[in-house]
């Protein structure tokens, strides 16, 4: 096995010297001290270390090499999923404010509609970034502080369940993405949109289907909207306790729904969603 990364000798030595590795005898770190050693360093310091230890025979070493081999390997794919996921951003390089946009929230029975827009530079890095349901929350959250730690601009639109039920949700989900755009510090020059045209904008749009899936800016864009709704709907769940809106953030699930024949209707549930279940 090797990590087919070339290293100059200078390089190997400055790195071993950096960890205090003796490398003509490496049995005297012990199997803990290689693993934490692994454990501490940087991932472009992985192909270095692992040029080392592949050259210590001890069998558990051997298996914490496999392991940061593996580490590796998966970042580096991930490097190649992520340009992958620039295509568009590249294919409209010439415009100068690239904007994502996506939407959470058009089927839940309770709870706001949330639009999300941002603004990533064009030489954006984020790795991990997908499309907001293909990720755990833990995940959804810390990428969210790198996105808004990053972005050019960023912003977030909130429509009631009282504004969904005057206008229908997808006037609603069209005006939720015109506020996210109107509150953003600097003007897009393109909308790249999860699928939709929006109405009313006076701006250049691409409709892309499955876009977060395909576009950095729109997963990152999904990835705010649902980060926001779901603690929306996790401070809800204190308010109008009985639907479990902590889980279900609103959707039809049967906890929600028998929620809603023992004791009824909160404030935020959507009226024209659930007449059917009164």
């Amino acid at each position: 096995m090797t990590t087919n990364i070339e290293n100059n000798e200078n390089t190997i030595e400055k790195i071993a010297l950096s960890y205090n590795i003796d490398l003509k005898n490496l049995n005297l770190k012990t199997v803990d001290e290689v693993r934490n050693i692994f454990v501490k360093a940087e991932i472009n310091e992985l192909p270095l270390l692992l040029d080392i230890y592949i050259k210590d025979v001890r069998s558990s070493v051997q298996l914490i090499y496999k392991q940061y081999f593996k580490k590796l390997n998966n970042y580096h794919d991930e490097l190649i999923r992520i340009e992958k996921m620039k295509y568009f951003e590249k294919k409209y390089c010439d415009y100068k404010y690239i904007c994502g946009i996506d939407e959470v929230g058009r089927g839940p029975l309770a709870g706001p509609v949330v639009a999300a827009a941002v603004i990533l530079p064009k030489d954006c890095n984020i790795l991990y970034i997908n499309d907001s349901k293909k990720l755990s929350a833990k995940k959804r959250e810390e990428l969210y502080d790198q996105i808004i730690e990053k972005a050019v601009s960023f912003a977030v639109a909130i429509i009631s369940p009282k504004r969904i039920d005057e206008i229908n949700i997808l006037q609603a989900t069209y005006e939720a993405m015109r506020d996210a755009v109107n509150k953003l510090t600097v003007t897009p020059d393109i909308l790249l949109n999860d699928a939709v045209i929006i109405k009313d904008i006076n701006i250049k749009q691409v409709g892309i289907i499955k876009g977060d899936e395909k576009s950095i800016s729109i997963a990152a864009a999904s990835i705010l909207a649902k980060v926001t709704r779901d603690r929306i709907m996790l401070a809800y769940d204190n308010v109008f306790p009985g639907y479990n809106f902590a889980s279900n953030k609103g959707y039809g699930s049967n906890e929600h729904l028998e929620g809603i024949k023992k004791i009824g209707p909160s404030l935020i549930h959507r009226k024209t969603f659930i007449t059917k279940y009164l």
